[in-house]
């Protein structure tokens, strides 16, 4: 069976794509790099539902760099520390996810690679999609698209039934503001 390195955002969008979807078709390992998300405590919370998850489905999971906003910042911000714009923004924090999935699938030698960003429903799913063909090309191994949203409401209640934590903004200090402001 082909071999496939999930990147998982946070256990409730990796559920339905990890429990429904994926399975039957790959023998699935998960892997957690998500240097966005922010403060600390929250990046705790999310790698705790993970490993809830993980251990649920019976899914090995690599937990990636640990904890390092600055590769974040370093990717995201302007060369003059600007903020660009939010599409923008989101872009380059996928390339960043991502890019690293990539890398170590190639390096892993796995068969494909795909992320759990392409279930939230607010997410740029185009700007996802054309990353991971993108980097798929450039580290030689295929990228899984697959439209998971149509799960949502099935992600959402196993996430609810299994207890897992479930955040309300998708991780970064900006999305953070965004939700804090009445913005998103």
């Amino acid at each position: 069976m082909k071999r496939m390195l999930f990147q998982i955002c946070c256990g409730p969008c990796a559920i339905y794509p990890l429990k429904e979807v994926l399975p039957g078709e790959f023998k699935l390992y998960g892997y957690f790099y998500n240097p966005n998300i922010h403060p600390y405590n929250e990046y705790r919370k999310r790698a705790l539902a993970v490993k809830t998850l993980a251990g649920s489905l019976g899914i090995k999971v690599a937990y990636g760099d640990g904890y390092r906003p600055g590769d974040f910042y370093d990717r995201v911000l302007n060369a003059d520390m600007a903020l660009p714009p939010k599409e923008e923004r989101c872009a380059r924090c996928y390339g960043l996810r991502l890019q690293k999935t990539a890398e170590v699938a190639r390096h892993y030698r796995f068969d494909a690679f795909s992320t759990s960003l392409l279930y939230s429903k607010y997410q740029f799913h185009e700007s996802i999609k054309e990353i991971g063909f993108s980097l798929a090309q450039e580290y030689g191994v295929p990228f899984h698209y697959e439209d998971f949203r149509s799960g949502w409401g099935r992600g959402i209640k196993f996430s609810k039934k299994m207890g897992l934590y479930r955040q309300k903004y998708c991780g970064c200090i900006y999305s953070m503001e965004e939700l804090e402001s009445g913005e998103k």
